[in-house]
């Protein structure tokens, strides 16, 4: 127990951090660059904490082993909803797509519905996903402060939330046996090499500022690696269901970087949106969701 609350909130922190250095980067670095630098430099680091912790000759072959695996979550838990998170966040602030991304867990619970037969919708979690969907409402469209532009930020956001909830599904139905750090190397690798050609033709016309490139180390090193190791550690001390409380912190702790580092206003229908996503989130999901991010979000 002494271990759990310092490492749920430096999951949090960090997890809700990676809106502000996206937010940071995102002004001088396309999001498929950015992304593609950010999935392989942290799948850099994992491979070499896998090579050390279990051999490089083990470590090569597992990866390889659960290759599908990796490519489908490269997709779904990397590639395509990073993009959509730092295409986002051209348009709206770093703190309204951290609320918007509190939403994961909703849509985790409408998928596993309709993919897990055997989940039953009772009365709470029928409650749960209508009270979340509203929140959902609530911050994307409700008075935008950007226009139709901003709009079409927030549901990019909320792409990447469907994103992470079908890689949550895809695991809790496919994925079994496989270590979590082998997922994590082997989905970020994969994400990394999808992003890569389309980020070749987007490359920066100048050498970006230290601020951006800073941003882009720090989301990689800290908002996904990092990340990567504290989830499957505390998944593995914990369970799924005590480490579903940093859905209810990241939110405030990227609401708060962006306020008191970019000078983001925290509105009313961010805040009144964000209390339903997570009030539906703790009704829809209970304890049965099974985190699947970047970081995120990765969830992330």
């Amino acid at each position: 127990m002494n271990r759990y609350v310092p490492m749920l909130l430096l999951l949090a922190a960090v997890w809700g951090a990676s809106y502000l250095f996206i937010k940071v980067a995102v002004d001088e670095i396309e999001p498929a660059p950015m992304m593609a630098m950010r999935t392989l430099l942290a799948a850099a680091v994992l491979a070499t904490y896998l090579g050390f912790r279990i051999g490089w000759e083990r470590a090569v072959a597992e990866i390889r082993a659960a290759w599908r695996h990796c490519a489908v979550l490269g997709v779904l838990n990397a590639a395509l909803p990073f993009w959509l998170i730092a295409w986002g966040e051209k348009h709206i602030d770093s703190g309204l797509a951290a609320v918007v991304q509190a939403s994961v867990p909703i849509f985790n619970a409408l998928l596993v519905l309709r993919f897990l037969p055997n989940e039953r919708l009772s009365a709470s979690r029928a409650l749960g996903l209508a009270v979340g969907i509203v929140g959902v409402g609530v911050v994307t469209g409700i008075n935008p402060g950007g226009g139709w532009i901003a709009v079409a930020g927030a549901l990019a956001v909320v792409g990447s939330s469907l994103a992470y909830a079908g890689a949550g599904v895809y695991g809790q139905i496919a994925v079994s046996g496989t270590a979590g750090p082998v997922l994590a190397t082997g989905s970020m690798l994969a994400g990394g090499l999808i992003l890569l050609p389309v980020a070749l033709f987007q490359l920066p016309a100048q050498v970006p500022g230290w601020e951006a490139t800073a941003s882009v180390l720090a989301l990689a090193l800290l908002g996904t690696a990092l990340a990567q190791l504290v989830l499957f550690r505390m998944l593995a001390l914990y369970g799924s269901a005590r480490l579903s409380l940093v859905t209810y912190l990241m939110p405030g702790f990227a609401l708060v970087y962006g306020a008191l580092i970019l000078d983001e206003a925290i509105t009313v229908s961010t805040l009144v949106g964000g209390v339903l996503i997570l009030g539906g989130v703790a009704l829809a999901s209970g304890s049965r969701r099974r985190p699947w991010r970047s970081t995120a979000p990765a969830r992330t």
